[in-house]
């Protein structure tokens, strides 16, 4: 059985590091499993989620020339296609946003303006009250 992209294999932890996990594969290969594709969720510490000597279902997503190969164990679980199947059914949402965009571009300039002018009004607040406190422009203090 050659390793090609796409193909899920039975493989076996060899070694963990802060990054992801080696996965030795049938044919005496090592492939990495990045922290990022062991679980659908954020992984903070690899160790909860895998240990040497585990066996593990894992999808080969690249092989590079130099040898390495890239694997996923989120990936090779069954689930990932039927969410990229319904993904398929919110293609038209994009058509939508890209008609919004121009109304949510105005929107976005008409908040940025009301935000800068809000900021401006606060910032010349805050310096006439620390002014007025201080006793007032060029006070020397001590």
């Amino acid at each position: 059985m050659s390793i090609e992209v796409g193909s899920k294999l039975q493989g076996k932890v060899t070694g963990i590091t802060h990054f992801g996990a080696f996965v030795e594969l049938p044919e005496g290969t090592t492939g990495l499993v990045h922290i990022s594709e062991v679980a659908d969720n954020y992984v903070k510490d690899i160790n909860e989620h895998l240990k040497v000597g585990d066996e593990v279902l894992v999808k080969v997503l690249n092989v590079e020339k130099d040898g390495k190969i890239g694997l996923s164990i989120r990936k090779a679980k069954d689930q990932p296609p039927a969410q990229s199947h319904s993904h398929s059914h919110s293609n038209p949402r994009p058509r939508q946003n890209r008609v919004n965009d121009v109304r949510t571009k105005e929107s976005f300039e008409q908040k940025m303006n009301k935000f800068l002018k809000d900021s401006e009004d606060r910032l010349s607040s805050l310096k006439r009250h620390t002014e007025s406190k201080r006793g007032g422009r060029g006070a020397r203090r001590g």
